[in-house]
């Protein structure tokens, strides 16, 4: 893994509040070069813009650019960050009247509630825990920027729960006129989907929002994770999910972005669309038609043997040996995915020994695809061990099904029908929420 690049950003919205100012009524500017230089001019303490009365300072504005940088993979130059200020500028405007509705609606998100989605972030990153607080200080990046993105991401999303929750219940109706929908487009394309929305909430903030997303796609195009930039970035609640908009036909896409999908390769990054509300950055992770996706779906169990130091084929260590010998008598005992659970806990790896649901023909690795292959024709048989560098796995294939994944079950119609009306709820609140604002951004 790139060592500076982290994905701390599966939360997207959150700033600290500083205190409170008088402040003078007008629309909010995009920001400019003057913008900039009074940045600068001011040092840490000078304040940037200021949202009902609540300060943004340049302390907040580069420690946020510090760590979509760093989330990223960008270098820490000055130019680099110079050209995100002005969007994160915007974005923490936004991001701000949204804690003001989190704080008046009297929506608290508890320090147990951060700790634990900064535990995921750092098992998600295979980093032991307080390593990522450490990372984010050895390249400058206040560890509170991290805390306040994660506070208002959560308190967020459970402020749209409050205003949609009278049109989140999804009846057996509902379901049933989407299933008809679906049977009726059998055969037809579909696209799995991924976004980044930038908005544009005045016409003066377009060239700003343009000259952005043509930041992001550089960054993209250079091989950012596309789920990180839009866990940083993206105004759109499928931000929570990396951009995900999940298997999508034409009729739930805007026709500027089903233009571009339909010509697409798979992996593809698009130039910046323009649509409602500002532009859109999408990429097209699958294609295939609807009701007619084969799958062979397995259940595994994995128990790792992690090496203390990386492995030299020809002269292994006491440990490394140690750990083959260990993984030699688990394959040889094992009996049943319970087994592997109970070998997991003492194998010396944060490694959870269940992955989730795994697709056989998505497996990557041709040879790790074949053993899988194998062991899914002999249920909860073990593995031979499968040496790496770093340590040293045995798996095991619990069941094997196949499914037609081309036909969504009741679950995800629901979830689907869901999130369309909580992304309902986040813009037209949020609107409001800029309506009401008296903002004064210095120039």
């Amino acid at each position: 893994m790139n060592s500076r690049k982290i994905v701390v950003a599966a939360f997207l919205f959150g700033a600290s509040c500083h205190g409170a100012l008088a402040a003078t009524a007008q629309q909010p500017r995009p920001a400019t070069s003057s913008t900039l230089r009074s940045i600068d001019r001011n040092g840490p303490t000078g304040i940037v813009a200021v949202v009902n009365g609540d300060v943004i300072s340049r302390a907040d504005v580069d420690n946020r650019r510090r760590l979509f940088a760093l989330s990223t993979g960008q270098s820490m130059s000055q130019d680099v960050l110079d050209r995100l200020t002005p969007q994160v500028i915007q974005q923490l405007i936004e991001e701000r009247l949204r804690l003001q509705e989190i704080q008046r609606r009297k929506i608290s998100v508890s320090d147990a509630d951060i700790a634990a989605a900064i535990t995921d972030v750092e098992a998600r990153n295979g980093m032991a825990p307080g390593l990522l607080r450490r990372k984010l200080s050895e390249d400058g990046v206040g560890f509170r920027t991290l805390v306040d993105q994660i506070r208002v991401q959560i308190g967020w999303s459970r402020v749209l729960r409050q205003v949609a929750s009278g049109n989140l219940e999804v009846s057996n109706a509902d379901i049933a006129d989407q299933e008809r929908i679906q049977k009726s487009l059998v055969g037809q394309p579909e696209y799995r989907v991924g976004e980044i929305f930038v908005p544009v909430k005045v016409a003066s903030q377009a060239p700003e929002a343009l000259r952005f997303a043509d930041t992001v796609i550089q960054q993209l195009r250079a091989g950012a994770p596309f789920a990180v930039v839009a866990a940083q970035f993206s105004q759109s609640q499928t931000a929570l999910q990396g951009g995900d908009l999940g298997w999508v036909d034409k009729s739930r896409l805007d026709p500027a972005v089903l233009r571009v999908v339909k010509e697409m390769p798979a992996g593809a990054i698009s130039n910046p669309i323009r649509v409602p509300g500002g532009y859109t950055i999408v990429t097209l992770r699958a294609k295939r038609e609807i009701g007619r996706d084969p799958a062979t779906m397995l259940k595994v169990r994995q128990v790792f043997f992690p090496f203390s130091t990386k492995l030299d084929p020809n002269a292994p260590t006491d440990q490394q040996k140690k750990k083959l010998a260990d993984a030699k008598k688990l394959s040889e005992t094992a009996h049943g995915c319970a087994s592997m659970d109970e070998a997991a806990k003492t194998s010396g790896s944060d490694k959870p020994p269940d992955p989730g649901e795994i697709r056989l023909e998505g497996v990557a690795i041709p040879a790790l695809r074949s053993v899988l292959t194998s062991l899914s024709n002999t249920p909860e048989k073990a593995s031979q061990p499968l040496v790496a560098e770093d340590g040293i796995a045995v798996v095991m294939v619990c069941s094997k099904e196949e499914k037609n994944l081309g036909v969504s079950t009741h679950a995800e119609i629901a979830e689907k029908l869901v999130n369309d009306r909580v992304e309902l709820a986040s813009r037209q609140l949020q609107r409001e929420l800029d309506r009401k604002a008296v903002i004064d951004q210095r120039s």
